[in-house]
């Protein structure tokens, strides 16, 4: 039993669950109204003890395990569902070596100091009347101050450390956690004197370091940050994303702003699910913490040159950070290779001329609702942007636009768009749309892995030989679903895996297929960390043994996985069974039942062609 599983054995899933929503027994299940939705009519969101397991059979349609329910409700990625769970369940993740329990340690003692000056600026705002009444003046309310920690350093040399010095802390550990800095001539500094303060927490909302930013306007730099630290990283953190993370997964979209101001007027005005980087452009770690709650990113900077150009820089590292899908393309000799399309659907915020999105939040918090809903997509802004009114004749200018925007169009994901981007950037520029249809971005070839012996493979858990073999070589993923299309069964996917562990590391062996940069054995390892890429490389070197190249072996995996598909459909068809019984009760049970029979039909219709695919492999 692997650790994942050994936690999910001992977290009892209808208790967790039951600790934020209230449950019905009903037989040897639980049914309540979902969490993720909003419902009242109809329990369609049901536990399963026996298999440990959830479901909602409503809007969501989907459901899964306690890892999967808490990633959920809590916002959290797999690690830290992981590591919640683990101290819930008593379960040691990994032995920790003397030296990493030290640093640790350390570490812990670092985010306290920190802690302490949290507290020690937010009651020098409390009692700066100018400062606290700047800030209200531009519509801060005080909840939505201490909600996020907003404090003051007083214009004053000394007053942090002495402070803190009183408290029994040494100078060491204050310049470690950047809060002071040593004089050149011997002797030590507050690093922030005379500026608004903004604690940045990591997701997990322990604290890093500070923002800051000045309070009288003759002073400069406008924003500083804490220097780089073993606990901040500015380009590897985003202000408020330990706020936001509940609020980017319910609204299935993360919006990212330039100020901390932003942020905190979005928050304050409803709007939880705005971020910002610290002064700096976006950076490929601050999107791929994104992507781990939302692939739905709106870009939301000043409507200027700067701005433009910000955008821009966002929108380059969000091409090269963010994963793609595998999308299957036949060229002209009628063989398919596949090209990489974004996973992710990025818009641009158009705001209002000398606006900043605090002051419109803050004004009306619809008419920001309404900048959000009409967000260009990204081509558009930037074919906007690029050509705007102008009429240029100017070959060269075409062609460098055209070089910027192709390259966009061709990650959308969707062929017709596609299409229609290339037509409209072909209309814009006036040049043949011929021109546009002949440019494909550069690839990279890929070296085919030889195929190692076989050996006995009967022992091997499915569901972890089957990953062991898509690790081993993610390309098997397109030719497992060219069986089940020949089943007229939909392809691979993360539900067809039980675990949300399995599931994580499938999703990295996807995203791995999506781009040319790496090959993508290399690349699932860099998107997995911790037990997850341990529980990866256990699965993969054990199906290294797999050689295709004897007889029946094909048709043995292809079975394997086959099973994996009946394994889901069955479970499925149980689940269904039970809400067509927790159905009768309702008033619209006529309705409900027809449905829910459509469904059913459905499921056992793909079980035929399974048993007969099975059936023939035997």
């Amino acid at each position: 039993m692997t650790v994942v599983e050994e936690i999910k054995d001992r977290v009892d899933i209808a208790e967790l669950i039951g600790e934020s929503m209230q449950l019905k027994k009903s037989g040897k299940n639980f049914t309540g109204f979902c969490p993720f939705h909003a419902n009242t009519r109809t329990p369609a969101f049901v536990v399963f003890p026996d298999t440990g397991t959830w479901r909602c059979f409503g809007a969501c349609n989907e459901g899964g395990d306690v890892y999967k329910y808490v990633m959920k409700k809590e916002g959290w990625d797999f690690p830290q569902a992981l590591q919640n769970l683990a101290e819930r369940a008593g379960v040691e993740l990994r032995p920790r070596t003397p030296e990493q329990e030290e640093q640790e340690e350390a570490q812990v003692g670092l985010r306290g100091l920190l802690e302490s000056a949290v507290t020690f600026y937010r009651n020098n705002l409390l009692h700066s009347d100018q400062v606290l009444g700047y800030l209200q003046g531009r519509g801060f309310s005080s909840e939505a101050l201490e909600n996020f920690g907003v404090g003051y350093a007083p214009d004053s040399w000394d007053a942090l450390q002495a402070f803190l010095l009183e408290k029994g802390h040494k100078h060491e550990q204050l310049v470690e956690a950047g809060l002071i800095a040593k004089r050149e001539n011997g002797g030590f500094y507050d690093r922030f004197r005379n500026r608004i303060m903004f604690p940045i927490r990591d997701g997990r909302g322990r604290m890093a370091g500070f923002g800051a930013r000045i309070s009288d306007p003759k002073d400069q730099p406008k924003f500083i940050n804490s220097p780089q630290t073993v606990l901040f990283d500015k380009g590897r953190l985003l202000f408020g994303l330990d706020g936001a993370r509940k609020a980017i997964r319910a609204a299935d979209q993360a919006v990212v702003v330039e100020g901390y101001f932003d942020v905190i007027a979005l928050h304050q005005a409803g709007h939880g699910n705005a971020v910002s980087p610290m002064g700096t452009a976006l950076t490929s770690h601050q999107l791929r913490s994104l992507k781990r709650y939302s692939r739905n990113i709106v870009l939301a900077l000043d409507a200027d040159a700067a701005g433009n150009q910000a955008t821009l820089r966002g929108l380059n590292v969000a091409r090269e950070a963010l994963d793609r899908e595998p999308d299957p393309v036949f060229d002209a000799r009628g063989l398919v290779r596949h090209e990489g399309r974004l996973d992710a659907e990025i818009r641009i915020v158009g705001l209002p001329e000398g606006k900043d999105p605090d002051e419109v939040a803050l004004e009306d918090p619809e008419a920001w609702t309404d900048l959000l809903r009409k967000a260009s997509p990204v081509v558009e802004y930037v074919m906007d942007l690029l050509i705007g009114p102008s009429d240029s004749q100017d070959a060269k200018q075409k062609a460098a636009i055209a070089r910027q925007v192709l390259p966009l169009i061709e990650d959308v994901a969707d062929p017709v768009e596609r299409e229609a981007y290339r037509q409209g950037l072909a209309r814009r520029l006036k040049v043949d749309e011929r021109a546009m249809m002949g440019w494909r971005p550069k690839r990279t070839t890929r070296t085919q892995a030889s195929a190692p012996d076989l050996q006995q493979v009967d022992s091997m858990a499915t569901e972890g030989f089957c990953l062991g073999l898509l690790l081993r070589d993610p390309e098997l993923t397109y030719w497992i679903d060219r069986q089940l299309h020949a089943l007229e069964l939909e392809g691979l996917s993360s539900q067809d895996f039980i675990g949300t562990d399995s599931q994580v590391i499938f999703k990295a062996v996807q995203s791995s297929l999506g781009q040319v940069d790496e090959e993508p054995t290399e690349r699932w390892k860099a998107l997995l960390d911790g037990t997850a890429l341990d529980q990866a490389i256990a699965f993969a070197s054990k199906a290294e043994e797999v050689d295709f190249a004897r007889p029946k072996v094909a048709d043995a995996v292809s079975a394997d996985f086959f099973r994996l598909r009946m394994r889901r459909v069955e479970g499925l068809l149980e689940q269904l069974s039970f809400q067509q019984q927790a159905v009768q009760e309702l008033e619209t049970v006529e309705q409900e039942m027809i449905s829910l029979a459509k469904k059913a039909q459905n499921l056992v219709t793909q079980k035929r062609r399974l048993d007969v695919a099975l059936a023939g492999r035997k």
